[in-house]
């Protein structure tokens, strides 16, 4: 089975030893998307706009290898605050619409770059 590493220009690079995501066969992990814009390298810091950043960048990183959104099957979402959960669920709900992709979510002691919120995906493509 091929391993394939995923680079998109529309998802922030990575900032450690790690790449964007990964394809093994039909299966996509990216790593962890802190909600960074890739077009002017800011970090986002308001919950509800740093969630949609993160889930969009978890998407691109999907795409690049030909997925959609209805392919992701399961996200892992960190959040340095779990008082959050409320507006991260909104947002999510929001994003998925009616595909409702497995998740656990955790409040984390701390995150790079002091992000507010970190997401992963796993998807079958």
């Amino acid at each position: 089975m091929s391993f394939e590493v995923l680079n998109t220009h529309k998802a922030p690079a990575a900032i450690g030893p790690y790449c964007q995501g990964t394809k093994q066969g039909s299966l996509v992990l990216t790593s962890g998307q802190l909600p960074i814009n890739p077009e002017n390298g800011e970090l986002v810091n308001e919950i509800k706009a740093a969630t949609k950043q993160s889930l969009t960048n978890c998407l691109e990183v999907v795409m690049a290898a030909g997925g959609k959104l209805t392919d992701i099957s399961k996200c892992t979402v960190l959040l340095k605050d779990i008082k959050d959960f409320p507006a991260v669920n909104e947002v999510y709900t929001e994003f998925f619409g009616d595909h409702k992709p497995a998740r656990s979510c955790f409040q984390v002691g701390a995150l790079p770059k002091d992000a507010l919120i970190e997401i992963e995906a796993i998807a079958y493509v």
